[in-house]
């Protein structure tokens, strides 16, 4: 096969796999320039006490665009089905199932993943926030095969993008999903020709962005003032970051570093009140938090929070927690 028979092959039949926002620009692009046979996405979830029930967003894009949607609890139980559709090619985005032999072995072009960070680095399921709290300075997308193992199958090609100091994982994340649908595009005729790279990726070099728990949402006023701004602005949209005011859960959105320094107060206390917000000691110095969101509350500027707070007069001093 060569490059003038890829325009032929787009009636290749292609199964694609993903549940999170973050696929829908990838399987939108596909759509509109390959056939689509299937889409396989996590269950449908009861939402609210009125047992509503949310569909994924991608199962969304496939209802729009009337492609059959399978929803297996897990992978492994929906092997038969899968194959009986014979995909020529399966192309998976945050699906957050590893695939069983079975379907990997059998589409002739393979199964290939797109991942956002430049493998081997950040592997696994929060590549996006692990990358902004670990301060890195880049990052991008990876077309990988996929193996029995997680993000370890061969590079096909990758994407880089800069990591701005303000950047969030919110922004980022809409950032590199538009970047992972053009570079799908671009990679899925050199794989369909046969000419598309095959990098081995060296795990002596590996990194992992492990998924988010909740011990990883709470501030620790220990920590420098870098790793504290990194960790807010990592943690924005979702989950969010949290400290403890008055035994209550205070979420913090958005912050900034000052060039303050107090050594003679204590990590967690409370420093300044400014226009924008109000300032925390940290190990080397101090974080400013603009955005929280108190308990039961919605997001505020921080000066509203502490406008709001029945002992104003005493705020600064206070410890976090």
């Amino acid at each position: 096969m060569n490059l003038d028979d890829i325009k032929i092959d787009k009636e290749l039949k292609i199964i694609f796999m993903g549940t999170p926002t973050f696929s829908v620009p990838i399987l939108e692009a596909l759509i509109k320039d390959y056939k689509v046979r299937a889409v396989v996405t996590q269950p449908d979830k009861e939402v609210g006490r009125g047992g509503n029930v949310s569909f994924s967003p991608i199962k969304k894009v496939a209802m729009a665009n009337t492609i059959l949607t399978l929803q297996p609890d897990h992978i492994r139980d929906a092997v038969d089905e899968i194959l009986a559709l014979e995909p020529d090619l399966i192309v998976t985005c945050a699906y957050g199932q590893i695939l069983p032999r079975a379907i990997l072995d059998y589409p002739r072009y393979g199964c290939i993943n797109v991942h956002a960070s430049l493998l081997p680095k950040y592997r696994g399921g929060a590549p996006i926030h692990r990358a902004i709290m670990a301060g890195a300075k880049k990052t991008g997308i990876t077309i990988m095969y996929m193996n029995l193992r997680m993000d370890e199958g061969d590079i096909i090609s990758q994407s880089e993008i800069e990591v701005s100091e303000t950047e969030t994982a919110s922004s980022l994340h809409d950032k590199l999903s538009i970047l992972g649908a053009k570079l799908l595009i671009e990679t899925l005729p050199s794989i369909l020709a046969g000419t598309n790279n095959r990098i081995p990726q060296d795990s002596s070099k590996a990194t992992y962005g492990f998924i988010i728990k909740r011990e990883d949402e709470k501030i620790d006023f220990g920590k420098t003032k870098k790793e504290v701004y990194n960790q807010i602005r990592g943690l924005n949209s979702w989950p969010g970051s949290y400290c403890m005011c008055d035994g209550k859960i205070l979420k913090v959105w958005e912050s900034y570093i000052t060039e303050n320094y107090f050594p003679n107060k204590f990590n967690g206390e409370i420093t300044n009140i400014y226009k924008d917000g109000f300032g925390v000691k940290v190990e080397n110095g101090e974080v400013v938090f603009t955005i929280v969101q108190p308990e039961g509350k919605p997001k505020m500027h921080a000066t509203d929070f502490i406008n709001g707070l029945a002992n104003k007069g005493k705020v600064i001093g206070k410890v976090l927690e």
